[in-house]
């Protein structure tokens, strides 16, 4: 496979001077003799006029002489070539990429949306203008294919009934899943000269069809661990208070007893609405 050569051509200010002076000299001469042998050069003059090109910062021009590479002029400035070769633009400048939302399933199958944002800029001319067709659909294309792929290979999040324990989902591990991506992208690219700046993901949620149940699910294992983290602390509480209790020699309390202050301290801790008293003046008896 042929590489990208970088050439420096003739100076473009130059030449414009010999091309003026060719052109407005040979039309006075023309004129002054009235010899229009002199229209000739003219001719010479207007023949060298396609040679000049300019070439803006962060720009390039790959030049082409009947089909065969000569090189690529990344230098900015004003130059003058042969005026057979076809100059076709490149730009180095970094783009911008954001893909559509995309239809795909997890790797728990679950249909998701997701789109990426990509940062992205031409390395290698030659490579962008003759190994593939149009590099800029090639770019989108391939997005594409690698976010579905990235897509499949984690799960949106982890639940616990599924049987999963993965370290990285594509909700809660972004610098993971976009480090992930930039390596898939890059891989891809590389074959048109496209160098990856940035590649992260735009949009990821539910499909519509199941949002609506993956919130409900997702509200209730959040509720359950709550529950939990009330239930270990509860606990704890009815723990401390009886040895606190029994270290103070505050009442001695056999175990019905105990069973049912447990119960009660239970019922308060723990239940969702705050507990109404109910003020025992009697004895322990009654």
């Amino acid at each position: 496979m042929k590489e990208e050569k970088i050439i420096s051509p003739a100076n473009g200010y130059l030449m414009l001077f010999v091309f003026l002076a060719l052109f407005f000299g040979s039309i006075a001469i023309a004129i002054a003799t009235e010899n229009p042998a002199y229209v000739a050069i003219v001719v010479i003059a207007l023949f060298i006029a396609p040679g000049f090109i300019m070439v803006q910062p962060n720009g390039s021009r790959v030049l082409l002489l009947f089909g065969k590479y000569v090189g690529t002029i990344k230098q900015n400035g004003f130059y003058w070539v042969n005026p057979f070769y076809t100059k076709k633009k490149i730009s180095l400048r970094a783009s911008n990429f954001d893909s559509e939302r995309l239809k795909v399933n997890d790797k728990l199958g679950n249909p998701i949306m997701i789109s990426t944002i990509l940062v992205w800029r031409v390395q290698n001319t030659y490579k962008a203008a003759f190994d593939v067709d149009n590099y800029e659909n090639f770019v989108r294309v391939q997005t594409d294919a690698a976010v579905r792929k990235l897509a499949s290979m984690y799960p949106y999040d982890n639940f616990a009934d599924e049987g999963l324990d993965e370290d990285i989902t594509l909700r809660s591990s972004l610098n993971e899943v976009s480090v992930a991506l930039e390596k898939e992208i890059d891989e891809r690219l590389s074959i048109a000269g496209i160098e990856v700046l940035e590649a992260r993901i735009g949009y990821l949620a539910y499909a519509q069809e199941i949002a609506n149940a993956m919130l409900k699910r997702q509200q209730a294992t959040a509720i359950v661990a709550a529950r939990h983290k009330i239930v270990e602390g509860a606990v704890s509480m009815v723990e401390m208070a009886l040895d606190e209790l029994s270290k103070k020699n505050i009442v001695h309390l056999d175990d019905e007893r105990k069973a049912a202050m447990v119960s009660n301290l239970m019922v308060v801790l723990c239940g969702d609405k705050d507990a109404s008293p109910i003020v025992n003046a009697g004895t322990l008896n009654m």
